[in-house]
């Protein structure tokens, strides 16, 4: 999941214009989806609450800079 996400960022700074903004939006998705999945994994006991917390973290500090990215395409 994460390498898709990262796919799109590449994507859409690619294209470098305004219509593709949604590929950050689209990654910021899948960042989203990744947690949701690792909350359900960890519940199920497919791995551990540690790993878990883990990968929610990193998921929301790049969630956290794709906003910051959304925010400085737009003002250009």
């Amino acid at each position: 999941m994460l390498p898709y996400c990262l796919a799109n960022i590449a994507e859409g700074d690619e294209l470098n214009t305004d219509k593709q903004s949604r590929h950050f939006y689209i990654a910021k998705g899948s960042t989203a989806e990744l947690i949701t999945l690792l909350i359900i994994a960890s519940e199920i006991g497919y791995i551990t609450n540690e790993i878990a917390d883990t990968y929610v973290q990193e998921c929301e500090y790049i969630s956290r800079m794709l906003n910051k990215l959304i925010k400085a395409r737009s003002t250009v």
